[in-house]
């Protein structure tokens, strides 16, 4: 596995096996940092009693799976300061002292699994587009085709988990770090007559609510959309009285053609051409296992 991500994504990648996720995270700091294992892997269930007791004794606390800083230190005061040392603690007393999360991390260091394992990652309650732009934007059309191009991120997002949006949330915001220019921040959410996953709906809903909220005068640093009230697109319940229906084999169709040769291939005009708006990539890692002009030369 770790030599297939680095042949092909050009990543190196540690791999942590044990008997519960804690343990696993655990495992792949271990493999991280060279405590234990080899080649970037560390199996702890090759690993006997003796050794992980040594190994655990020269792990900070800090470094397991769910406690913060700020719980390190109180477990420190304590004088829990190592893994070795969580895991030999009551687990009941700690209950008591902070909380059912901190018992079920001591279990799960002790091999008895508490946190169960998806297999299918749940669909969002929300998703987002929002990106801060390369440049000041003053006028409201740049702004327009900048929304619009958040929108037809989201909207597809939206598609590829088989849901639909009842709401969407646009907002724009001036650069609060700059005092000397006028500030303004405004957002507005706006229900709509039909849960839709369509890019054209969102969008011409989305550049409704923007017009709404733009004020003139400001200089713009960033802009956003947000797509809430999300059901699954076979089970929502659908309007009595709602005449328009969402453009499926449209969508389905888009979706293809910028999946094969990447997104924005087919996009509504609103998303504009120019993006003088587009947010600055000059330091952008090199592409090199996935473009063509970007693969190194041998000179």
């Amino acid at each position: 596995m770790r030599q297939q991500v680095r042949q092909w994504v050009g990543i190196p990648v540690c791999v942590g096996i044990a008997e519960t996720k804690t343990l696993a995270k655990l495992a792949n700091h271990s493999a991280k940092k060279s405590l234990a294992g080899a080649d970037g892997v560390c199996d702890f269930t090759r690993m006997s009693e003796v050794e992980r007791s040594k190994l655990f004794s020269t792990i900070n606390v800090g470094e397991v799976w769910g406690i913060g800083p700020r719980l390190s230190r109180q477990l420190a005061d304590r004088g829990v300061g190592t893994v070795e040392a969580l895991r030999r603690a009551d687990p009941k007393v700690l209950r008591r002292e902070f909380s059912v999360v901190v018992e079920r991390t001591v279990m799960e260091l002790n091999a008895v699994p508490c946190m169960s394992l998806d297999d299918v990652v749940p669909a969002k309650q929300q998703i987002m587009s929002s990106r801060s732009f390369g440049r000041y934007v003053y006028d409201l059309e740049p702004m327009k085709e900048a929304v619009a191009s958040y929108v037809a991120t989201a909207a597809e997002k939206l598609r590829g988990q088989g849901s639909v949006a009842g709401m969407i949330q646009v907002y724009v915001r001036t650069n609060p770090h700059k005092d000397d220019h006028p500030q303004y921040s405004k957002g507005l959410t706006i229900p709509l007559p039909e849960a839709t996953a369509d890019t054209l709906r969102l969008t011409k809903a989305a550049l409704w609510g923007l017009k709404r909220i733009f004020r003139t005068g400001y200089a713009y640093q960033k802009a956003g959309i947000v797509l809430m009230n999300l059901t699954d697109s076979a089970n929502h319940q659908a309007s009595l009285f709602c005449t328009h229906r969402d453009n499926d084999r449209l969508m389905a169709v888009m979706d293809r053609i910028n999946a094969m040769w990447g997104r924005g291939t087919l996009r509504s005009a609103a998303t504009g051409v120019a993006k003088s708006w587009a947010m600055k990539r000059e330091r952008m890692s090199p592409q090199y296992t996935t473009c063509w002009e970007q693969l190194p030369v041998v000179v």
